[in-house]
């Protein structure tokens, strides 16, 4: 007998997918076999078979690479900044036409809801190319300044979280600026930067503009590191972000770094607390808390700490973990082996500091990679859950008496990417904002993006920009 409101499963259908038994790079306008002649697997963290072979790019496949990104440059660089703008919408209108097989395949390879890969992931992608589009033919208007060029060839490196939405805060800017690109995405979710390999085939963007090498970090430390590289954007852990800025120490190559974060949200006794909530909720448990910029610290003001932990353990208990291609799913796969056991490690960590864990009662699927949503109360800001990116479905809660003191706790990081504030008053909004050392502040709300607005942030976090005019910047460069 089933349970009273029980769901009946509503699968997305994988079928709209067309994998390959095997991939090349993409080099100089077309598919090519690694001269390293390596494969290796992707796998689909909810099932753990066996998607596709990549191929694994050598010190040989880089050079070919960036030698037909120097080449695309001097194409790109003839062709008129409005048609640029055309290559750049035509691209994104063939995103929004295939999104659907994106949204599919993301999930598929990383693991991450349907809903969100459908809901969220494309239509950002889509909406970056289409913002920089019509920033293509006004550069020069884009901060006053006629002095301004593109670096050359941009080697770009991105993560595993979001890798198509990455992809775009990357590849859009240094298109619409004239640069060429070499791309290398992470080695556990490279399927959807390939894919968007044929959209810029069936677009007619010019040979070697954009290139694409799949590998490990070996593969990108020859990226970071070749001659003929003038600009290098990272997004990924700030231990490689640091070894990045240090091997670019004394060379003219730009660099832009979008690193890790441990963000606080914090809640005032005078927030609407079931909106609070929510917010809070979709501040860590989205994408799996696989997020840069998660709200991973919750702050709570003492008077209302008791009557939030209930509500919150309420809602936490009716997400849904299972199946990320379930259209009813709140919670998918953990990415990676790797990065389930750094999740295991931490929590175990936080429960021998001294924390009290509170996890949901869900029956987790038996294949795959997967971590129950998690809250942990009593902590001590020392705590290494409270002070290390976790990276993962884990919440961890600290409580605080004043404004000046939910200040003090949420910069005690060696992060600064992001924030949250809850409150009814507008005033303690502003207040609180203006004392945070945070890239980005969200006001009663939480993980909502722009591509008009930028991104990036201090400290540990990285710095540099993505999004809006503020990440055309990072791609150029003062004419000499």
């Amino acid at each position: 007998m089933k349970e009273k409101w029980s769901y009946s499963e509503s699968v997305e259908s994988s079928e709209i997918v067309n994998l390959e038994s095997k991939y090349g790079h993409f080099i100089d306008g077309a598919f090519v076999s690694p001269k390293s002649k390596k494969y290796f697997e992707t796998l689909s963290p909810s099932t753990e078979e066996v998607l596709s072979k990549v191929s694994f790019g050598g010190k040989a496949d880089v050079d070919y690479a960036v030698n037909a990104a120097k080449e695309g440059f001097k194409t790109w660089k003839k062709v008129k900044p409005v048609d640029r703008s055309k290559y750049l919408f035509k691209i994104a209108r063939l995103i929004q036409e295939r999104s659907r097989e994106f949204a599919v395949l993301e999930s598929m390879d990383g693991g991450k809801p349907i809903k969100e890969s459908r809901d969220v992931d494309l239509p950002q992608v889509a909406a970056n190319f289409f913002y920089f589009a019509g920033w293509a033919d006004k550069i020069e208007l884009s901060w006053g300044n006629n002095n301004l060029k593109p670096y050359g060839v941009a080697g770009q490196i991105i993560p595993w979280n979001f890798p198509l939405l990455m992809l775009a805060w990357k590849v859009a800017p240094a298109l619409a600026t004239g640069n060429s690109v070499v791309l290398k995405p992470a080695e556990t979710t490279p399927l959807t930067a390939l894919l968007f390999s044929e959209i810029c085939v069936e677009a007619g963007l010019p040979p070697g503009v954009f290139n694409l090498v799949t590998g490990n970090g070996e593969t990108g430390s020859y990226l970071v590191n070749h001659d003929d590289v003038n600009k290098i954007a990272f997004t990924g852990s700030t231990n490689v972000g640091k070894q990045i800025q240090s091997s670019l120490a004394g060379t003219e190559k730009g660099l832009t770094l979008e690193l890790g974060g441990k963000a606080a949200n914090i809640v005032y006794e005078d927030a609407a607390i079931d909106q609070a909530v929510e917010g809070v909720v979709n501040g860590i448990f989205f994408n799996q808390g696989h997020v840069c910029c998660a709200g991973s610290r919750l702050l709570v003001q003492e008077s209302i700490e008791d009557e939030f932990i209930a509500k919150l353990e309420r809602r936490m208990q009716q997400l849904r973990v299972g199946n990320p291609l379930d259209k009813n799913t709140d919670i998918g796969a953990i990415n990676s082996k790797q990065q389930l056991e750094k999740i295991t490690d931490l929590v175990h960590s936080g429960v021998n500091e001294g924390g009290t864990i509170f996890q949901t009662e869900c029956e987790l699927p038996g294949n795959g990679f997967w971590f129950k949503p998690t809250l942990f109360t009593k902590v001590q800001p020392a705590y290494r859950i409270a002070r290390e990116e976790i990276f993962g479905p884990v919440l961890t809660t600290i409580s605080f008496r004043t404004p000046e003191e939910a200040v003090e706790i949420a910069n005690n990081t060696e992060y600064g990417l992001s924030a949250g504030i809850w409150s009814e008053k507008g005033s303690k909004i502003l207040w609180t904002a203006d004392k945070l050392d945070a890239g980005v502040v969200w006001s009663n709300t939480f993980n909502k993006f722009d591509p008009a607005s930028p991104f990036g942030g201090y400290k540990e976090s990285g710095f540099g920009r993505e999004g809006g005019r503020h990440g055309l910047l990072s791609y150029l460069k003062e004419s000499r």
